[in-house]
């Protein structure tokens, strides 16, 4: 799919991977929807695009929000092309500590956000695609989620994280199964660690620690890598179905 005028939403587009893929679709030509909690500094973002944006606040799991987000994108722009979901949470906790269970709620909700808010975007945007006309190979669109290595090899304390970010993996190919009917493409991308919000409030000596655990590049990555591969599975009309790892040959150890 040529990237130049194309429409795409990002959720979690407020910040981290959401907002690196924000400026590299809107760099390329793309009118990017910025689709993030009203407390999200999206407003912050919209100013590096250069007028080729807006900011739709709205939080994932909920249908009514997701779908204002959605009349927002198609009132401005007419369509949506591209669907990237960022928009995630992480909680850490063991399962058991000093002899109380963790919490299920906590666990439900990492569950919600990561999982659920996926697959509810994803449905309701897939919903607007079917309406787009096809490119010449019958492409309306491009859905990217985002998953983790975590969903490989988590680490103590991530059940949650890691079960949500397994599931976003697992679903991948069913539905890129389900919308090739309709010609929308799904991939999803796993991240190892990254320099993000989520990482940021970690000491330096924690961030070191996690850096030499990678082969190479020995480094934390970055945004902007994670956006070039969104952008290239755009353009790359035969990646479909798949789950790619970003994460210089790491693999978790257990902690």
């Amino acid at each position: 799919m040529d990237v130049k005028d194309a429409v795409v939403m990002i959720t979690g587009g407020g910040s981290g991977l959401g907002a690196a893929s924000a400026r590299e679709f809107a760099t390329a030509g793309a009118n990017v929807v910025l689709l993030d909690l009203p407390a999200a500094p999206g407003s912050e973002v919209l100013k590096t695009l250069e007028g080729q944006g807006i900011f739709a606040p709205a939080d994932v799991t909920s249908k009514e929000q997701v779908l204002a987000a959605i009349g927002m994108a198609r009132a401005r722009f007419g369509a949506i092309h591209v669907l990237i979901n960022c928009a995630g949470i992480a909680i850490a906790e063991r399962i058991l500590t000093r002899e109380k269970p963790a919490s299920l709620r906590r666990f439900a909700r990492v569950i919600e956000v990561n999982l659920i808010g996926t697959f509810n975007v994803t449905r309701l945007v897939a919903a607007e695609m079917a309406k787009n006309q096809p490119n010449q190979d019958g492409e309306r669109g491009v859905v990217i989620n985002t998953a983790s290595v975590a969903a490989f090899e988590g680490q103590i304390g991530q059940a949650a994280y890691s079960a949500s970010k397994g599931g976003v993996m697992a679903m991948t190919l069913p539905i890129a199964r389900d919308l090739a009917s309709i010609g929308v493409r799904v991939c999803t991308i796993a991240p190892g660690t990254f320099e993000t919000p989520m990482l940021a409030t970690l000491s330096e000596p924690v961030r070191k620690a996690l850096e030499a655990n990678i082969p190479f590049p020995r480094r934390l990555g970055k945004p902007s890598e994670y956006a070039i591969l969104a952008r290239h599975i755009v353009e790359n009309p035969m990646l479909n179905g798949e789950t790619i790892r970003l994460d210089g040959a790491l693999r978790m150890p257990p902690k």
